[in-house]
């Protein structure tokens, strides 16, 4: 294996974390597909897609570097969503914990000498700013347009948002 076992582990705990935040995305897009919300379910079913992605990136490299997939049990979603705002508090809270997640593992890679995983993991740290940036915009758009207005983030959605 060329990289460690704790390396590893967190690589490991990662795809779990990653299926679960498709998962957890996919709930909040069936929850604006109830609402007839296209364009706000298309953003999400996008992002589950997204962070199913992710996830292979994961098994993949833990795959090249010799280590073992072990993933871990995925946590049931949230289904309480009840409004746009909290969708978008959720999903804000999630990449901000992501961020966490990927910064610890960058940390350990550092601290290891691990010049691989810094490399693979440099693409998740860029990544990780694009996603906590448009989670903070789409949230910020919501709480303007409120609760009544969901229609006018749709047309944003629709011309280029």
């Amino acid at each position: 294996m060329q990289i460690s076992k704790a390396m590893a582990d967190l690589m490991n705990a990662q795809v779990g974390n990653e299926l679960g935040a498709s998962n957890q995305y996919l709930q909040i897009a069936s929850y604006f597909d109830g609402e007839s919300l296209s364009k706000l379910a298309k953003f999400f079913y996008a992002q589950a897609e997204e962070e199913r992605e992710h996830a292979m990136k994961f098994v993949h490299f833990l795959m090249e570097v010799g280590a073992e997939l072990n993933i871990a049990a995925i946590p049931a979603t949230k289904t309480d969503i009840g409004t746009a705002e909290k969708a978008f508090e959720m999903s804000l809270d999630w990449e901000q914990e992501v961020t966490r997640q990927i910064t610890a593992m960058m940390d350990l890679a550092v601290q290891e000498k691990d010049y691989a995983s810094q490399a693979f993991l440099q693409w998740f740290v860029t990544e990780q700013v694009e996603e906590i940036s448009t989670m903070e915009s789409m949230l910020d758009i919501v709480r303007k347009a409120g609760e009544k207005n969901l229609l006018m983030v749709e047309a944003y959605l629709t011309h280029g948002g």
